[in-house]
């Protein structure tokens, strides 16, 4: 949709919504993201302005999995008087009048996504500031994984353990440079001969990394954001998620900024912490992360060079796919 078009489509939902016929919109811009069409607007209104964030599906898909939003509002609902930080939804639905598909709009904030590279927000906090931002983190996953699935049954089943595996394969199979991702059978076969047992199910996040926390410029965390992979199934993925984008062994040299943010081992002490109660070894957690990441980018890297999705990052990234698998490796002894 053109961004002619679609503010006057917004014009027409705010007025609505607003229940004012004079309310303009203005500034309305494209966000980053891929898995769903992203955009910030502002309504001006009875003399004051206000900032929005509105969320559609990618245009000719079919409205399930990450291209389901309504997905997402099931969960940001369910988090709706808890002390997880995340932006409640203001108005959502399936009806087509609006957008031609279905949608969400929730609050804009003011801050940014963690950025750790040198000169970055982030890296300048101190290293007290860090460590705190670190612990925010690890207690709304905790928050999170404590939300009754029965709220969110939208969301489906659970994922099992080894569909949670075998669903790469076909990702693999795209991958460019499979050379460095000559591990990934062995890795494979040996997530699948040691999957965990009597794990915890329950809301997972999908995708939490320092990306999707969103926060002031004074390391308080003010939402967990972009909930396109969210679903039920093991929580502790989640903590071997984020602990694998604070790993530097499982990364090419100088991919990660090892002194800026705790350490992995840190990470989940932090999450178990606020868990409360002991956990698993969650070796095997960390090592699906690398597994999956390594294929994520090796899928992204022939994505963004055959054009479908350019992002040069990827050929960056590309370093860390043999390092990926082999820490996956190492961690499962």
């Amino acid at each position: 949709m053109e961004l002619g078009e679609l503010e006057q489509r917004l014009l027409s939902f705010a007025r609505a919504k607003y229940a004012d016929e004079q309310a303009a919109v203005s500034g309305v811009h494209k966000m980053p993201g891929h898995a769903g069409f992203s955009y910030g607007f502002t309504v001006r209104s009875g003399g004051r302005d206000e900032r929005w964030f509105l969320r559609m599906p990618p245009p000719n898909v079919k409205w399930r999995g990450t291209a389901d939003v309504l997905r997402q509002v099931a969960v940001l609902q369910a988090l709706d008087g808890t002390e997880v930080p995340h932006c409640s939804v203001r108005w959502s639905g399936d009806d087509l009048e609006w957008f031609g598909c279905p949608y969400f709009v929730v609050p804009a904030l003011e801050g940014d996504v963690v950025r750790m590279g040198p000169g970055e927000w982030a890296a300048e906090l101190s290293p007290e500031a860090r460590r705190d931002l670190a612990r925010q983190a690890m207690t709304a996953l905790a928050g999170i994984h404590r939300v009754d699935p029965a709220q969110v049954a939208y969301l489906g089943d659970p994922v099992p353990f080894a569909e949670d595996v075998i669903r790469w394969d076909r990702f693999y199979e795209r991958s460019a440079d499979p050379e460095r991702l000559a591990l990934v059978p062995r890795l494979r076969e040996r997530l699948l001969s040691s999957l965990p047992e009597n794990a915890p199910i329950g809301v997972f996040h999908g995708d939490f990394q320092w990306s999707n926390l969103f926060c002031s410029f004074d390391g308080t965390l003010l939402a967990v954001v972009d909930w396109e992979l969210t679903g039920i199934g093991s929580t502790l993925n989640d903590v071997g998620w984020i602990a694998t984008f604070s790993d530097p062994p499982a990364w090419s040299e100088g991919y990660l900024v090892s002194d800026v943010m705790p350490t992995a081992e840190e990470m989940v002490e932090m999450y178990e912490e606020a868990w409360g109660a002991p956990l698993p070894d969650l070796r095997w957690y960390r090592a699906l992360a690398a597994y999956k990441f390594a294929i994520i980018t090796g899928l992204n890297l022939s994505l963004h060079r055959r054009g479908k999705r350019p992002d040069p990052l990827w050929e960056t990234t590309k370093l860390s796919m043999s390092t990926l698998t082999e820490r996956a490796l190492g961690l499962l002894g």
